[in-house]
């Protein structure tokens, strides 16, 4: 509605003060409380001399308020320079074609830089004084002796000469006022109404008259040019703020044209200036509700409660509208029931139970038995009639308060979804016992309630009372009965109701593929057969009929506003003919060439699948032919788009996607009828649509069959000396978003350490078990991964004492200490995925730092959960790092963190094994300053390793050659032959029974051989030769 005849006396209504616009709740939140704030500081007017500081103040604001009149009538004027420059670079360049163009403007950037103004206004709480005309630019001579030519071709009736006159004048002087009113006045009297309102609109932008903004508003308002309107309604509110009726009209007008945005934003100003105002509040609900914004919606009525409550304890107050006392002040129950249904809405239960026991309790003026709050039940609002007996001796007793049904439905509502079943129970049989034709509503909603909560025999009930009564019965009501029919086992009664369904509407195919899995499950595959081809012939024809229908509309001809009307702010013009690429391919023609190639892979699938168990038997013949037909499948793969998108947290969406639920309803048709037949043992139907909408498979073929297809198709490569492009395509299929699951990228990581170990790139296998180990932090599985793939050999062993690996390993035994001793110094990095040290890349040592190639990459994992924090010490971190520096001869440091793990797992032989060897080789150096204290420390531990490892066989057999190990570095021949010769004793006494098993005799025998050879006994030394180290 407009309102902006309004008279002087009436500026005061609660709506007309606001001078800000908001877009969000914390940004009105801060500015409503400043607002309250300066009103209450407000200086009080007095008489002059009395208050010197106010004058001060008055004088200030004065200035404020000037050089604020100043800056909002240079941005106006800066519009007007704007759109001068666009006719200009719009027209031929002649006075005559100036303007001859239609000009539009921006509706975007003008609705910004109306928020901008808005924010960045300081005029809350003055009042304004009425502006005059301002005189304008100083106008040459020879511009003054133009406008008087004009003037008096005007009062001599030739418009055509007065028309070229003030357009010359226009292009000499762009900011002369005169020549376009008078312009304006000649198309008026030429009766184009419309581009004289666009001139007038252009002489506004000199004048900075508020009441004529006014007026060009309803102008434009009336010739049906509502974007216009609303450009003309914001530059009347930046000249005058004090004058809400332009925010009323301006957001009046965007709601009626559909523009919500714009309403909501003019509305929340309206509320900053007059924070908590009913009417206000009550406009603006259902926009905030269409626009799904509940949350702030929920908000700005739950600080409308909080105000009113305080401001009128007693729960009745004056209706400022009326002047006669009302509950609440106005705040009434209306609205407790609107607060309570928000937070329904947005699942916060406790807080819908609090608003209804706190607001009818504050109502009923008993707002200060805050006693009730304690009780968790709602004995507050029990009925005589209740069988449920509560309050025993020492208990509050039931208060028996009068509950409106509709305030105690919204309290079962809540009870119900928040778990309280109960509770619940309770208030909805209270709500359930009223007449059901009158609240079907609120029987509907509670049957929903326990619905949702999968209470289907409560719910069933509910329904089947609505459906039976003409008048309350809906088809969702009897589909929802008939949904809780079968989730109870009454398939028999839920297939009649929706036959009855059916039988009422036709044409509803939900309840016919509802009804059809009915039919299946009870054996009637026939009957569901007919049902599902049904609604497979409906969508074709609904889509038939979509492809044959044309959007005609179009933007209206020769419209005469500054703005394109008929378009919503952000709404795409429809109608409107894309740019076409004659390169392009159609969706016709890719859809053609992907069916072909979708072909020719089911083709190549199949033959793989029967060279398969050949390739795998060694066959060489099969072996060349599976890989071909394999790479081709491959390179398909690698070489398709949408794969490998960069958005690879969404997965595999299929080639041609569309909307899920589109998918997923057609999916479920497609799958059902192709079932129904094979059990019938039809095959008359063909499958409809493109086979790669399934996102599990890709061109018919499951991804974990391609991920198969890729690990054989590798190791092959592997095996046949082409590492380099196995290790390409593994590394390649890592950024493939149909491979971003957790166990895919670990199965990919583990085939990559494969082929790395078999082709010695142990580097690789580094670099891949890194990944492992931070992609699973906290666990020892992987660090288990690395060490076993660098069993043996120098190249293994150079890898294991790189130093990137040893950092690494360093910087995560130090994460794990942190989180046992202390988990307050770490922080989740969501990035990264994983827990760090608080600082730690600003501070610390330079180890502290990661690598680049530390980092968890950026393929969003799914179903990946943030890692358990450890509860005690790990003995496996700090034993691998120690392990390392045993390797690179670093002894001193490698007892440290070794007897740290001994401290940890001293039950582990592995980790006293280990401290032996170190002390071994910290006494055998020249820095060692007490080595038999060492070496006694390493045969202490030695002797402790092999208590641990115990009797068994094998056990025996690796301790005596340890111990003969040990015994033969410190030159102790006599014992270590002793030992020595135990393992070959032991090995003898095995092959006796498997000649195979020989253990660690070949390692002994060398060693043996060796003293035998240092001792001079090499007739020994070649016996050993013979038997054990010949092939």
């Amino acid at each position: 509605m407009a309102r902006s005849d309004i008279a002087d006396d009436e500026v005061d209504e609660p709506w007309a003060s606001s001078d800000e616009d908001a877009e969000g709740s914390s940004e009105y939140e801060s500015s409503s409380e400043s607002e309250e704030n300066s009103s209450e500081d407000e200086p009080i007017a007095g008489p002059s001399g009395i208050h010197g500081t106010q004058g001060h103040s008055s004088s200030t604001q004065t200035r404020e308020a000037e050089a604020e009149d100043a800056r909002v009538e240079a941005a106006i004027e800066g519009d007007f320079d704007r759109l001068i420059q666009n006719i200009r670079e719009a027209g031929d360049g002649s006075s005559s074609g100036m303007l001859s163009k239609m000009w539009d403007m921006n509706l975007e950037e003008q609705e910004a830089e109306f928020k901008d103004d808005l924010r960045a206004a300081s005029g809350v709480g003055r009042t304004k004084k009425k502006r005059g005309r301002r005189r304008g630019p100083v106008l040459s001579q020879q511009v003054r002796a133009l406008i008087g030519e004009g003037n008096q071709a005007y009062v001599d009736a030739n418009i055509p000469e007065t028309i070229r006159i003030m357009q010359e004048v226009i292009r000499i002087e762009p900011r002369a006022a005169a020549a376009w009113s008078v312009l304006a006045q000649c198309y008026d009297d030429m009766g184009e109404r419309g581009k004289a309102l666009q001139l007038r609109i252009m002489a506004a932008h000199l004048n900075h008259d508020a009441d004529e903004w006014g007026e060009l508003a309803q102008q434009s308002r009336a010739l049906g040019y509502n974007q216009q309107a609303l450009y003309c309604y914001g530059k009347m509110y930046h000249l005058d703020p004090t004058n809400v009726n332009a925010l009323w009209d301006r957001a009046s007008l965007a709601k009626e044209i559909g523009d919500l945005k714009t309403a909501r934003s003019t509305m929340l100003a309206m509320l900053k200036r007059l924070p908590h105002h009913l009417p206000v509040l009550d406009e603006l609900r259902p926009i905030l509700i269409e626009l799904s914004d509940f949350a702030l919606c929920a908000q700005l009525f739950q600080r409308a409660f909080n105000h009113y409550h305080a401001a009128f304890p007693s729960g009745r107050g004056v209706d400022p509208e009326t002047g006669a006392e009302v509950p609440g002040g106005g705040f009434g129950l209306m609205h407790l029931l609107v607060l309570a249904d928000l937070y329904n809405t947005l699942g916060e239960y406790a807080k819908a139970i609090d608003t209804i026991r706190r607001g009818c309790r504050w109502l009923q003026g008993r707002a200060a038995q805050k006693f009730w709050d304690a009780c968790e039940d709602d004995r507050e609002w029990d009925v005589p009639e209740s069988s449920v007996q509560r309050g025993g001796e020492g208990e509050v007793q039931p208060g028996m308060y009068p509950l409106d049904v509709n305030a105690r439905h919204r309290l079962a509502i809540a009870r119900i979804k928040g778990g309280d079943v109960e509770e619940g129970k309770m208030h909805a049989k209270i709500v359930l016992a009223q007449d059901a034709a009158e609240y079907a509503p609120l029987f509907s909603e509670i049957a929903d309630a326990y619905f949702e909560r999968e209470m289907y025999a409560e719910a069933g009930h509910i329904y089947e009372m609505l459906g039976g009564d003409a008048g309350t019965s809906s088809m969702y009501v009897l589909l929802q009965a008939a949904a809780c029919r079968r989730m109870i086992g009454d398939l028999k009664e839920a297939a009649e109701v929706y036959e009855h369904v059916i039988q009422a509407d036709p044409g509803h195919n939900e309840a016919k593929m509802k009804l059809a899995e009915i039919y299946e499950i009870l054996n009637e595959p026939r009957k569901a057969l007919d049902l599902v081809m049904q609604v497979i012939e409906s969508r074709k024809k609904r889509a038939a009929h979509r492809e044959g229908t044309t959007d005609s509309g179009g933007g209206e001809p020769g419209s005469a506003s500054l703005f394109e009307e008929g378009k919503v702010r952000g709404a795409k013009a429809k109608g409107t003919p894309a740019k076409t690429n004659p390169n392009k391919l159609t969706v016709a023609q890719l859809r053609e060439l992907e069916a072909q190639k979708e072909r020719e892979a089911v083709q190549s699938w199949r033959r793989v699948q029967e060279l398969w168990p050949r390739m795998l038997a060694d066959e060489e013949e099969a072996t060349r032919e599976w890989l071909v037909e394999a790479e081709k499948l491959v390179e398909s793969f690698r070489e398709t788009r949408a794969l490998f998108l960069t958005s690879r947290h969404r997965g595999f969406r299929g080639m041609f996607p569309r909307s899920a639920r589109k998918q997923t309803t057609e999916a479920s048709e497609d799958n059902m009828a192709s079932r129904l037949q094979l059990e019938l043992g039809r095959d008359t139907l063909a499958r409809k649509g493109p086979k790669t909408e399934n996102v599990n498979m890709f061109r018919t073929i499951l991804f974990d069959d391609w991920m198969r297809l890729f690990m054989h198709y590798s190791f092959l490569l592997t095996r046949r000396g082409q590492y380099e492009l196995a290790n390409e395509v593994l590394r390649h299929l890592l950024y493939s978003n149909a491979f971003q699951s957790r166990s895919s990228q670990d199965s990919i990581r583990l085939a990559l350490i494969t082929c790395a170990i078999h082709a010695d790139q142990f580097q690789t296998v580094v670099e891949q078990a890194r990944k492992l180990i931070n992609g699973h932090q906290f666990k020892n599985e992987p660090i288990r991964i690395l060490v076993s793939s660098l069993g043996s050999g120098l190249r293994a062993t150079d890898a294991f004492l790189v130093s990137t690996l040893s950092k690494h390993l360093l910087r995560e035994t130090r994460l794990a200490d942190a989180a046992v001793r202390d988990p307050e110094l770490l922080r989740y990095n969501t990035a990264q995925r994983r827990y760090g040290l608080v600082g730690s890349s600003s501070k610390g040592d330079a180890d502290d730092v990661p690598d680049d190639d530390d980092e968890v990459e950026a393929p969003a994992i799914t179903e990946l959960e943030r890692a358990k924090l450890p509860t005690k010490p790990n003995p496996l971190n700090v034993a691998v790092y120690g392990q390392i520096l045993l390797a690179a001869k670093s002894y001193q440091s490698a007892l440290f963190y070794l007897l740290q793990a001994y401290d940890y797992a001293p039950e582990d032989p592995l980790v006293c094994l280990c401290l032996a060897i170190a002390s071994i080789g910290r006494a055998m150096q020249r820095q060692s300053d007490n080595r038999h204290h060492l070496i006694t420390q390493a045969m202490a531990f030695l002797t402790r390793y092999r208590e641990l490892r115990g009797d068994a066989a094998q056990a025996v057999d690796e301790v005596e050659y340890n111990f003969g190990r040990v015994f033969h570095q410190l030159g102790l021949h006599s014992l270590a032959v002793r030992h020595y010769e135990r393992v070959l004793q032991a090995a003898e006494a095995r092959m006796k029974f498997s000649e195979d098993d020989v253990g660690l005799a070949r390692e002994a025998a060398y060693n043996l051989s060796l003293i035998y050879v240092s001792t001079g006994a090499a007739p020994l030394a070649q016996a050993l030769y013979r038997r054990w180290l010949s092939l």
